[in-house]
């Protein structure tokens, strides 16, 4: 995590990759991915089993990531640029939560540009913390800035940890500084906290005002 509370960048593939040879399941992972790269239509089968195949467990070389998600991603960055966004937003669209959470931590890895922004706005629009948190990863970059905004103050709404928020300092401007300090005067006036990130990123914004 970086010294002003925002993510880091996404895990690279091949760090995912080394961290998943490492597990008891690395066997299936390495031979789903390299059929996925030979036959892109076994993409989406092996998708679906990576919960079972290549187990959930946290991957401790790369924290926040479970082997599944992993192995999800890795596949989907295995495919073709031409048809890595479509089979991303099959796999979102019918995939439980757990899918769909691994096609957004997907997003950055793919050479896709904004095409799978739709993914992003839907997942926003949900009540699920995990996939709220998951969409403001790096790819939330394609999001405009009012967007953006009300993503971010949807998390604080939510509990969501704003430390999920990818450049999180440096996109903050004063119309979220604004949005932040209605928000605050809500919470004041009915005798409840600010969470303490929130409080902390409306000081650094109106810090620098000053």
């Amino acid at each position: 995590m970086s010294p002003n509370g925002s993510r880091p960048a996404v895990a690279p593939a091949e760090l995912l990759r080394a961290a998943l040879r490492d597990t008891p399941q690395g066997e299936w992972v390495q031979d789903a991915l390299a059929a996925a790269a030979e036959r892109p239509e076994t993409a989406g089968r092996s998708f679906a089993q990576a919960g079972r195949r290549a187990g959930r467990a946290p991957l401790p070389d790369v924290p926040g990531w479970t082997a599944d998600e992993a192995a999800r991603a890795l596949l989907l960055a295995a495919l073709p640029p031409g048809r890595a966004a479509a089979e991303a937003e099959t796999l979102y669209r019918y995939g439980d939560a757990d899918e769909k959470r691994a096609v957004l931590k997907a997003l950055p890895m793919l050479d896709i540009g904004d095409e799978a922004l739709p993914l992003l706005h839907d997942a926003i629009r949900t009540n699920d913390t995990r996939l709220v948190a998951a969409a403001l990863g790096p790819y939330a970059r394609h999001l405009d800035q009012a967007a953006w905004r009300q993503a971010v103050l949807k998390c604080v709404f939510m509990g969501v940890p704003l430390a999920v928020v990818d450049r999180l300092d440096e996109r903050a401007d004063q119309e979220l500084a604004a949005m932040l300090a209605a928000f605050a005067a809500e919470r004041a006036a009915a005798a409840r906290p600010t969470p303490p990130d929130a409080a902390a990123l409306l000081g650094r914004l109106t810090g620098k005002e000053a």
